[in-house]
């Protein structure tokens, strides 16, 4: 298997990427191709002691920045690690491609050059999540903050079969985010997507699901719009670092070191499982070839996680399910 690295996108670029593949290698015996400055990329492969002749490299000369406009940048920079990436996988070069830059141009990129599956009306991106007691999908977690009822249940038969075959859950339960549990709950949108999810054949669908009760793992699969998924997703990860911080602050105050120590291994192992280089990448889930979306601040570990979600997706053939269910929608 062949997996395509971004090497110049993230925040870490392209240290940290280059010694994800070089991770990916080792461990899972993949092909990795890495995009970017061929002379900064042979010189960490060279720092890490790694034979540089065993490593394909896309020589590509320039970076699309997060505040680039992305279609815009994909034009004009089509020299730049992201799109040479893109070009080569969507020519039968690679299985997938990772990326840690720019989600706006990853998705235009991933539209525009890799293309969606035939009947896919639109690209949502599905990103794994911890719970209480197992992760759960998201989504869409914003590439789409203006949706149908109609694509909320596209969104929800991909989701459901990204979970089942890529991530191992068997009838994975599909829940829809609302602000109440009853059928009439939410605005027309939701109530309409509501009604298509109860006749949707293909997915275990449970119902509407509430905010509050998605860490406790009550679905294995949420559907949102890109906006209020968006949302969730932010403050979701925003309210898990916060009280990290506080309790990393009032351990200061604990004199006892034996105490103090006994509780910090207790916070680590907790958060633990928060850590977003344990969940892996996000897939933009629709297109002909797996494209992957890792958090702009992975480090090695991260990106070594993505590339064993994409290894599933491709192992696991989910495109092929994805581009079957469609097709039977459509008809």
């Amino acid at each position: 298997m062949k997996i395509i690295y971004d090497a110049m996108g993230g925040d870490f670029a392209p240290l940290e990427i280059v010694k994800g593949a070089v991770l990916t290698k080792k461990e899972l015996n993949i092909e990795p191709v890495l995009s970017g400055n061929r002379e900064a990329i042979e010189k960490i492969l060279n720092d890490l002691e790694e034979n540089v002749e065993e490593y394909e490299i896309l020589d590509a000369n320039s970076i699309i920045e997060n505040d680039e406009e992305p279609v815009v940048a994909l034009r004009r920079k089509k020299d730049s690690s992201l799109v040479v990436g893109l070009n080569y996988l969507a020519e039968g070069n690679g299985d997938g491609l990772i990326s840690a830059g720019s989600t706006g141009a990853l998705l235009a990129g991933g539209l525009f050059i890799i293309k969606r599956i035939e009947g896919v009306d639109r690209t949502p991106i599905a990103t794994l999540l911890p719970t209480k007691t197992k992760p759960f999908l998201l989504v869409d977690t914003g590439a789409n903050v203006d949706t149908t009822p109609e694509l909320l249940n596209q969104f929800a038969i991909m989701g459901s079969i990204y979970s089942e075959k890529a991530l191992g859950i068997e009838k994975p339960k599909v829940g829809l985010l609302n602000i109440g549990k009853e059928e009439g709950k939410g605005n027309n949108l939701y109530k309409k997507t509501y009604a298509l999810l109860s006749e949707n054949k293909y997915i275990n669908f449970m119902g509407n699901v509430e905010a509050r009760e998605i860490p406790y793992g009550i679905a294995d699969v949420v559907i949102a719009d890109g906006f209020d998924g968006n949302v969730f997703l932010k403050t979701y990860e925003g309210t898990a670092y916060m009280i990290m911080d506080l309790f990393k602050e009032n351990l200061s105050y604990i004199k006892d070191i034996q105490t103090a120590g006994a509780l910090k291994n207790l916070l680590l192992k907790t958060f633990s499982h928060f850590q977003y280089a344990n969940l892996g990448g996000a897939p933009l889930l629709g297109l002909n070839k797996p494209v992957f979306k890792a958090h702009g601040i992975s480090d090695a570990e991260a990106i070594l996680g993505a590339s064993k979600q994409l290894k599933n997706f491709v192992e696991n053939e989910v495109n092929k399910t994805m581009i079957n269910d469609i097709k039977e929608l459509s008809e």
